[in-house]
């Protein structure tokens, strides 16, 4: 997504350039809840696109439930597992 909210707290450039030394890209040193939350947004991402939503209010609903996502998929402990 390109000027996507910085799930990771910076661009992809701006990984590539801290980490020079790593192969592969931000997502293959990216956490199970940062992959979850990153492929729940490009989803919602292509809802809003296709609900015409422009460029600048989908980024501001993405960040919003970016940051959402992130806190309930880091609360572990109040989670419950199903049995």
């Amino acid at each position: 997504m390109a000027n996507s909210p910085q799930l990771f707290g910076m661009t992809a450039k701006q990984w590539r350039d801290t980490n020079p030394e790593l192969k592969g890209n931000i997502r293959d040193y990216a956490t199970i809840n940062e992959l979850i939350c990153l492929s729940n947004m490009e989803n919602i991402n292509a809802v809003l696109i296709n609900d015409g939503m422009p460029q600048g209010e989908r980024l501001i609903k993405l960040n919003r439930i970016a940051i959402q996502q992130m806190q309930v998929l880091e609360n572990n402990d109040d989670r419950r597992l199903l049995k």
